[in-house]
């Protein structure tokens, strides 16, 4: 349990100092803030399909394929209900936040709260995974939300500031989007700890989830400013990494 809530913990906390870094360097440009996305995509990518999807069907014995499939669908189909209640990441992160010093106070708020939401079911990806007992698979897909946490602190300050909130509300603000984190990350541990017979579609469900936000957020953000080819290989970067730490960690 220590381990979980340590865990818990590191991956809501990253999002913090992505904000750090983003009161540090206000101007930091698309194409570095790409790469680093784009890379996250990649670890998020691998782990989803080696950390969660694969251990779905392992789990899910002579149905595990029908569990893993209703399940990737599921938790595909309540991220899209999700983006139906607040706007793209993408969309926010992209074109509306360029231009700071015109930002909205409301549609800023919009993208904190867009942010906090979609936290919540990373969060629990994160906690299902620790509940399958897999310790070295479940701080593998820790460790790719938790990298992919830190560009999203990053984009939360510039934004915030440019709209005149005061530096400590900002970074109040970048800190309960990681504590919503930190809440799924329980939930998803809990959950499927108190009812291990879920724990293959709960899997597939976090798996889903993942695949989602990879291909409706992380994906259009980093190929929105021109930088494709690199944003393409970074990913691929990530993916191969996280790969190979599954092959060392057995």
């Amino acid at each position: 349990m220590e381990m979980v809530l340590l865990t818990a913990l590191g991956v809501g906390g990253a999002t913090v100092i992505g904000a750090v870094i983003g009161f540090l360097f206000k101007n930091i440009s698309h194409k570095f803030s790409d790469i680093v996305l784009s890379f996250a995509a990649g670890v998020m990518l691998a782990a989803a399909v080696l950390g969660l999807i694969l251990p779905s069907l392992d789990y899910g014995g002579k149905w595990g394929l029908l569990i893993a499939i209703v399940g990737i669908f599921v938790g595909a189909i309540c991220l899209n209900f999700v983006d139906k209640l607040v706007p793209h990441l993408h969309k926010l992160m992209g074109a509306d936040t360029e231009e700071h010093h015109n930002a909205n106070l409301s549609k800023v708020l919009l993208f904190v709260m867009a942010i906090a939401i979609h936290n919540l079911p990373e969060g629990i990806a994160a906690g299902v995974g620790f509940g399958s007992g897999d310790t070295s698979q479940a701080l593998m897909i820790a460790g790719g939300i938790a990298l992919q946490n830190v560009p999203e602190g990053m984009v939360i300050i510039g934004p915030m500031l440019a709209a005149g909130i005061s530096k400590k509300k900002t970074f109040i603000s970048a800190l309960i989007t990681g504590l919503v984190e930190v809440v799924g990350t329980l939930i998803g541990y809990f959950a499927v700890s108190l009812a291990s017979a879920v724990l293959p579609f709960a899997l597939a469900f976090a798996g889903g989830t993942m695949l989602y936000v990879i291909s409706d957020e992380m994906i259009p953000e980093t190929h929105a400013h021109g930088g494709e080819r690199g944003a393409t290989y970074a990913l691929l970067v990530g993916f191969c990494f996280m790969l190979a730490m599954d092959v060392f960690l057995g």
